[in-house]
This record gives C-alpha cells, sequence and structure tokens, in this order.
C-alpha cells in the first residue's frame, strides 16, 4: 500500500467505511457459499425442491446485499477520488502560481498540462479502483480461510500457504512492472513536451527548414514510447498469466483433496461444496489487485509526480497588510540572498538597496546576470534564503504577499493569449469592466487600428485555434491589460527580447506612457531602455556592482560603461 494515501483529507474515515461495508460482503459471500451448497447437497440427497426453497431464498438474498455492499463500496471510493482529484488539482495550481512561470517553463509546458489535465484522471481512476480493492484483500480472504478452518483444516492450509507464494510473485512482479512504468511515464512527459513544443515552434521550423528533421525527432520519440509501452504491458500479462496459473492450482490441489474425501467417505458433500465455492473467493480479491495494479500504475505515477510538485518549497503565500503603494512609499532590500538547489543557474548574493515612491528602475546584466531571478524574487515567487525585505519599515520573510500581488503587475516576455476573445483577453483579470474602459485601455495601448481592421473587431477570437496576431501585437494585449487594471506597481521580465528593433520601437512610446505613476521594475538587456529609467541596478554574476541612473553610471566608467561600449561596437 502507498503510505502516501494517508496524507490525504478524509481517507481515515473513508477506510473504515470501506472496511465495515467489505467485512459485512465478507458475511454473505460465506452464507452465499453455505446455503447454495446446502441447497445442492439437499437436492442431490433426494429433497423437493419447496423444502429447498428457504435456503435458496436466502442465498439470493445473501447475493443481492453483496452486490449492494459492492455498490456501495464503488459509490464511496468514486466520491472520495473525485474529491480528492478536484483539491489536488487545485493545489497543484495554486503551488504553480507560488513557483512562478520559471518552474513550468524548466518543467515543460506540455508535461505540466498533461500532468494536471490527465494526470489528475489518472490519479482518480487509481484511487477509485484501488481503495475497494485493497480493502477486499485485506478482509475477504481472512474472514473465508477462518471459515474453511473450522470446516476442513486441510483445505485451510492449502489456501495460506499458496497466499504468500502469490503476494511474494506479486510483489516481484509489482517491482518490475513500476521500472517499466516509470519508463513510459517518463517517455509520455517527454513526447508530450516534444508535442506543445512542436505546435508552438511549427512556423520557425518550416523557416529553417528544419520541419522534416523535427518530425523524425518526433517518431523517435513516440518509438521510445511505444517501446516502453509495450514493455510494460509484456509484464501486465505475465502476471496475470502467472497469478491465474498458481490460484488455478490452489484450487485443484483443494479439489483433488476434497474429493478424495468424498471418495473415502470422511468429508460430507455440503462441507466440501462450500469449500469448493469459497476457494475462488479466497483468492478473487488478490487476482482483482493484481490486475488492477497495472490498469492504474499510471495514475499512481501521476499522483507521486504531482505530490512532488505539491510538497516543492516555494514562497508560501502570507497575508501581512500592507499598504497600497505611493509617492511617499519605501521599499528596502537587506543583504539578501537566493540560490537554486540545482545549482545551474547564478542565484543572486547579499543584495542591498532601497527605493521610494514612483519610479522606473532598470535591471541591467550580461545574460545569466541574475535579471529574471530578481524580477521573481519582486514578484514573490522566490523567498530569499537569506536577509530580510522591508516595505515602509515592516519586514517581511519574502514578497509572497496577498496584499502585494494586488497591487502587481507581471508582463513576461511571451505573454500568454487565452482561446477567447480580444474583449475577454484584455480584461481577462476585471471581467466586470465596462465597455468603455476596455476601448480606453485599447487606445491607451494603441491596438484602435488592428480592432478597427478586424471584421468582428473586440469580439474576434484570438489565442490556440484562433486568430493569428503578431509578437508586437501581443505585447499590446499585455499592456491593455495592464492600462485597465492600473496597478501602482509593474514587472516587466524581458517583455520586448523577442521583438525586432522597429517593432519595439514602436512599442516603446506606449510602453512609457504605461510606466508613468507607478513603480516599474524593467529586466531587459537592451540598453537604449536605461536612459529613461530613473534608477538603474546593474547585476554581474547574481550580485549588485552599481547603482545610479545614466548619467552617473556612464561617468563611472564601470561595469555598466562596459557593457554600452560592448553593446555599440556590436552594433558597428
Amino acid at each position: 500500500m502507498d503510505k502516501s494515501l494517508f496524507s490525504y483529507k478524509g481517507i481515515k474515515p473513508v477506510l473504515v467505511l470501506l472496511a465495515v461495508l467489505t467485512a459485512i460482503q465478507a458475511v454473505m459471500i460465506i452464507i452465499q457459499a453455505y446455503f447454495l451448497a446446502d441447497s445442492i447437497s439437499s437436492l442431490f440427497g433426494g429433497d423437493l425442491f419447496r423444502h429447498t426453497f428457504e435456503k435458496i431464498a436466502i442465498f439470493f438474498l445473501a447475493l443481492i446485499s453483496r452486490q449492494a455492499m459492492t455498490f456501495l463500496k464503488k459509490k464511496l471510493a468514486y466520491q472520495f477520488a473525485v474529491k480528492t482529484s478536484v483539491n489536488l488539482r487545485k493545489s497543484v495550481i495554486n503551488k504553480l502560481f507560488q513557483l512562478g512561470p520559471r518552474f513550468v517553463r524548466e518543467e515543460g509546458t506540455g508535461q505540466t498540462v498533461t500532468l494536471i489535465l490527465e494526470g489528475t484522471m489518472k490519479f482518480r481512476r487509481y484511487l477509485e479502483l484501488f481503495l475497494p480493492k485493497l480493502m477486499n484483500m485485506t478482509f475477504i480472504p481472512a474472514m473465508v480461510v477462518i471459515f474453511i478452518f473450522f470446516e476442513n483444516v486441510r483445505s485451510a492450509v492449502i489456501l495460506i500457504l499458496a497466499f504468500p507464494i502469490l503476494i511474494i510473485f506479486m510483489i516481484l512482479l509489482g517491482l518490475a512492472a513500476r521500472s517499466k512504468a516509470d519508463r513510459q511515464y517518463q517517455s509520455y512527459q517527454m513526447l508530450s513536451n516534444h508535442f506543445v513544443d512542436s505546435l508552438r515552434g511549427l512556423e520557425t521550423l518550416k523557416y529553417l527548414g528544419l520541419s522534416r528533421k523535427h518530425s523524425e525527432k518526433i517518431s523517435l520519440v513516440s518509438e521510445h514510447y511505444r517501446h516502453a509501452t509495450m514493455a510494460t504491458l509484456r509484464v501486465a500479462f505475465l502476471s496475470t498469466f502467472a497469478l491465474d496459473f498458481f490460484t488455478m492450482l490452489s484450487i485443484a490441489t483443494v479439489a483433488v483433496f476434497l474429493g478424495m474425501g468424498l471418495i473415502n467417505g470422511t468429508m460430507d458433500l455440503k462441507p466440501a461444496l462450500t469449500i469448493l465455492i469459497l476457494a475462488p473467493e479466497f483468492f478473487l480479491p488478490i487476482r482483482e489487485v493484481g490486475a488492477d495494479y497495472h490498469a492504474t500504475l499510471d495514475g499512481k505515477e501521476a499522483g507521486r509526480k504531482i505530490q512532488e510538485i505539491v510538497n516543492k518549497n516555494s514562497a508560501e503565500q502570507q497575508s501581512e497588510s500592507l499598504p497600497q503603494w505611493n509617492a511617499t512609499s519605501m521599499l528596502t532590500v537587506n543583504n539578501v540572498s537566493f540560490h537554486y538547489e540545482d545549482k545551474t543557474e547564478s542565484g543572486l548574493f547579499d543584495l542591498q538597496f532601497s527605493l521610494a515612491g514612483i519610479k522606473k528602475i532598470g535591471i541591467i546584466g550580461a545574460s545569466g546576470a541574475g535579471k529574471s531571478t530578481m524580477i521573481d524574487l519582486l514578484a514573490g515567487f522566490l523567498s530569499p534564503f537569506k536577509g530580510e525585505i522591508l516595505i515602509d519599515g515592516k519586514k517581511l520573510s519574502s514578497l509572497s504577499q496577498n496584499d502585494w500581488h494586488r497591487q502587481l503587475t507581471y508582463i513576461p516576455q511571451h505573454p500568454y493569449l487565452f482561446h477567447d476573445t480580444i474583449l475577454n483577453n484584455i480584461r481577462f483579470y476585471h471581467p466586470e469592466a465596462a465597455q468603455s474602459e476596455v476601448e480606453n485601455a485599447v487606445r491607451a495601448a494603441g491596438l484602435h487600428k488592428l480592432i478597427e481592421e478586424l471584421p468582428n473587431g473586440l469580439e474576434t477570437t484570438i489565442g490556440e485555434g484562433g486568430r493569428t496576431i503578431s509578437g508586437g501585437q501581443e505585447q499590446r494585449i499585455a499592456l491593455a491589460r495592464a492600462f485597465l487594471g492600473n496597478r501602482p506597481i509593474l514587472l516587466l521580465d524581458e517583455p520586448t527580447a523577442h521583438l525586432d528593433i522597429e517593432t519595439e520601437a514602436d512599442l516603446k512610446e506606449t510602453m512609457l506612457l504605461l510606466f508613468e505613476g507607478k513603480l516599474v521594475f524593467l529586466a531587459t538587456h537592451r540598453l537604449h531602455w536605461m536612459r529613461d529609467m530613473d534608477q538603474i541596478l546593474v547585476l554581474d554574476q547574481g550580485r549588485l556592482v552599481e547603482t545610479g541612473n545614466h548619467e552617473q553610471l556612464m561617468n563611472k566608467k564601470g561595469y555598466y560603461f562596459r557593457l554600452v561600449m560592448a553593446q555599440k561596437e556590436g552594433l558597428q
């Protein structure tokens, strides 16, 4: 049994109820077998049918009661599985919000989407099937063998000896199946990532003439997944055959000894028939667990993977009371450090700076200097390992605060557009916004010309499966969202890095208009933005090496000056 099952809310009362229902079901199985054997032996002994009617009625009543217990157990397990999978999906989505976009990029968008959509459904199926079968295997064989022991000791001993052999065999095959299933699940995740990435980059692959080569790569990944799936199925078929073989062998052994007892006259027909009817019932729960083990292995693995994400360390959402950011507010970062556990990226080391009021802050540095990490830290996606952050003198362990997030607008390099109308995409965070407010945001973001050209205007569907728009138009929709929200703090992580110079220049005026009256953090490697910044934070390998405005830093002729000169030389 997976010990992690006990970590799910409400599992213990469900297990208790399932145990009670299973115990009643086991009693019904024994009653059913006893009265069926009694009826047959009575008829075989020459009794009239009407004399056995009461016994047959009890048999059918036990049969109906047994099926009723099965139905109640399935319903109970289904309700728990649905509730748990829904809660787990909410938990993993909340955790993804806390971990931020960086984690999704690292894990792979395709893998994450597949895990949330399909993984939770497979996990639900795993709980729905496994819990009743687990209770069956725990109670039914034990109660059946105890009854048989009082009827015939030899038959009970044969069943007891066969039971551990089957369990050991199941464990060995289960270990083999688990390694195969892990490999299959990894192949499945890789295939998901390749598929989503291929769809996203289809146009680029076509332009570069790499579509055929990439299709061969997808074919190779698909073939790996096929091999992994077939290997898992081979183990599943082998284990099913082995379970059936050992079960039938054990029942046949019991039948042989019962037959010898009947021939020798040492056993009556009624107990012999009762034991023979109960012997398959003894092995049935084991066979069902073995069969469903392979059918639900994907669900178990998906649940484990989801739980790993939920258990990841992240900036816990806190509810400190923070004032609305205004012209007199102050943010102080005191000796803050952050490092990644895998150490594949540079972290941040001993950051120390203060800023107040309404300002435009540029975050600059070479690739890998820690610009995006700082944005994630300021957004509350990451928690510092050392140091403290103060807002108006109030100490905070991290910026993962509800009040802070309500004041933030975050614009990444590639803003996500939902499969919906332009209108609903713009007011996604403010669904109650009036049409006039959206139109004002559209004009402010410079989207009005595009909207006027579209036949359906704001009602045009975009996103996956909708009308295709350019990267600059995507950013303008993100800017329209920000204009509509009008939050006092704005975080931008390389918002124009994927755009050409002409498109960026066209957007710059609109973005500077958006920056007015806000605290803005702009992380970019394009230095022309720095002339418009009130303060520049210069990073080098995770350390804050310089701070000041453009003129002050150029006069210092330090690291920032060298960056500017290097970029100028690169443009010549």
